[in-house]
C-alpha cells in the first residue's frame, strides 16, 4: 500500500487567506496605476479628487476592514461573507473616482467565488454567481439612472471573470465528485474481491470436510452390522465436521458470493503456518515475535483461516510502512474468542494510504466472522492491529 503524499502547500491554505490576499493585491495594484512609475510620463490611471487625503483612504481602510471580516466567514457563512465582498467593492470605488467597479476591486469576489463553487452545494455556487452579477448590473444601472458616466464594456470584463472564477470552481468540485466516485467503486470492488478470496479458502474447507463425511459414512454403512462400536465412532466423527462445516456455513454464506469456475486454489494457511510465516518475514529484515497466551485447541476452519491472513497482512503493513526491524504478534485462546493483536514501534499510519485496501480487507473478513477490528497508531509511537474472532459453540 503506497503511503499517502503530503498535502501541497498551497493547498493548505484556507480559503480566506487567499481571499485576504486577493483584496490587497488589487489594493496595491491600485495605488500603483495612479502613480507615475519609472519609464512613464505619468499615472496610468488618474486619482479621484480625494484619494490621497484622509476620507479617501478612510473608505478604503473600511472596505478592507469588511474584506477581512468576510475572509473569516467564508468557510462557515460562505454567502454572507461574499455579500461582505461585494460591499467592499462597492465601497472602495467612492475615492477611485471610477465609472465602474475596476477588476482590482473584485478580484477578492472572484476568489471568493471560486472557493464556493468548488466546496459548495450546486445551488450555492449559482446563488453566489448571481448575487455578484446582480450587484455588477445594480452598480451600472445606479450610475445611468443617475445620470452618471458608466464603464459598460470594462463592467462586461469583470463580470466574465466572475463567470470565469465560477467554472473554474465548479470544475474543481465536478472532478472532486468523480474522484470520490471512483474511489468509492474501486473500495467496492476490493471488498467484493476479498469476499471472493474468503469464498475459495472456504470452498476448500467446505469440500475437505464434505469428502471425510461421505467417506465415513460409507465405511459406518459397510461396518454397522458387524462392528457397530467402530461405527458409532465414525458417526460421532461426521456429526463433529458437519457442526464445524454448517457453522461456517451459516456466517458466510448469506454475503458471499460465488467467484466464477476457475482451477482448484491451494488449502489456505493458518494459525499452525504463522511460524513459517514470522521466520520469512524475520530472514527479510523484520523480526517477528510471536506470542501464544491460553490453552492452544483446534479452531473452525474459517477463523483459523482469517486469524492467519489478518496477521500476515499486519505484518506485511509493517513490512511496508513501519519503518521498524521488529513488531510482536499475539494470539490469545480465550473461552469464547480468538483475539489476534500485531503491534509495532515504527511511524505509525494516521491516514489510509490511497489506492490501498488491506485494511479494509483485514475489516472485511473480521465483519464476516462477526467479530471487532481495530486499527489505529500507538500513543507511544508505532501501529497496533487488533481482532477479537468470536468461536462457535463447538471451538468453545
Amino acid at each position: 500500500m503506497p503511503v499517502t503524499p503530503p498535502m501541497p502547500p498551497l493547498k493548505r491554505v484556507p480559503p480566506g487567506a487567499w481571499t485576504v490576499l486577493a483584496w490587497w493585491a488589487g489594493l496595491v495594484f491600485t495605488f500603483l496605476i495612479r502613480i507615475r512609475l519609472p519609464g512613464e510620463s505619468g499615472p496610468a490611471k488618474l486619482a479621484g479628487p480625494f484619494f490621497f487625503q484622509w476620507d479617501g483612504l478612510a473608505w478604503l481602510a473600511a472596505a478592507t476592514v469588511l474584506a477581512h471580516l468576510a475572509a473569516v466567514l467564508l468557510r462557515r457563512r460562505p454567502l454572507p461573507a461574499l455579500g461582505l465582498l461585494l460591499a467592499a467593492a462597492v465601497l472602495a470605488c467612492v475615492p477611485l473616482g471610477v465609472a465602474e467597479i475596476p477588476l482590482a476591486q473584485f478580484l477578492a469576489a472572484d476568489a471568493a467565488l471560486l472557493f464556493i463553487a468548488a466546496e459548495r452545494p450546486r445551488r450555492t455556487g449559482i446563488t453566489a454567481l448571481l448575487g455578484a452579477l446582480t450587484l455588477l448590473a445594480g452598480y451600472l444601472t445606479t450610475r445611468l439612472l443617475s445620470g452618471w458616466p458608466a464603464g459598460t464594456s470594462a463592467e462586461l470584463a469583470v463580470a466574465m471573470t466572475a463567470v470565469i472564477a465560477w467554472l473554474v470552481g465548479h470544475s474543481v468540485r465536478q472532478a472532486r465528485e468523480h474522484a470520490d466516485t471512483l474511489l468509492a467503486t474501486a473500495a467496492a470492488q476490493a471488498v467484493a474481491d476479498e469476499r471472493l478470496r474468503i469464498s475459495r479458502e472456504l470452498h476448500d474447507t467446505v469440500a475437505h470436510s464434505i469428502g471425510v463425511i461421505a467417506l465415513q459414512a460409507g465405511a459406518a454403512r459397510r461396518v454397522i452390522d458387524t462392528q457397530p462400536r467402530w461405527a458409532g465412532q465414525a458417526l460421532a466423527d461426521i456429526e463433529t465436521a458437519g457442526r464445524e462445516t454448517l457453522s461456517g456455513l451459516r456466517r458466510m454464506l448469506g454475503v458471499l458470493r460465488h467467484g466464477g469456475q476457475g482451477r482448484p486454489c491451494e488449502p489456505a494457511p493458518g494459525l499452525a503456518d504463522l511460524d513459517r510465516l514470522a521466520a520469512t518475514t524475520t530472514d527479510a529484515g523484520v523480526h517477528v515475535e510471536v506470542r501464544r497466551l491460553g490453552e492452544r485447541r483446534p479452531l473452525p476452519p474459517e477463523i483459523d483461516v482469517s486469524a492467519y491472513r489478518i496477521i500476515q497482512e499486519a505484518i506485511t503493513n509493517v513490512v511496508r510502512h513501519a519503518g521498524t526491524s521488529r513488531c510482536q504478534v499475539s494470539i490469545e485462546y480465550r473461552a469464547d474468542e480468538l483475539a489476534v493483536e500485531v503491534l509495532d514501534g515504527g511511524r505509525g499510519l494516521r491516514r489510509r494510504p490511497e489506492g490501498g485496501y488491506g485494511l479494509a480487507g483485514m475489516r472485511e473478513r473480521v465483519t464476516l466472522l462477526q467479530g471487532s477490528f481495530r486499527a489505529e497508531p500507538r500513543a507511544e509511537g508505532g501501529f497496533r492491529v487488533t481482532a477479537r474472532l468470536p468461536l462457535t459453540a463447538r471451538a468453545r
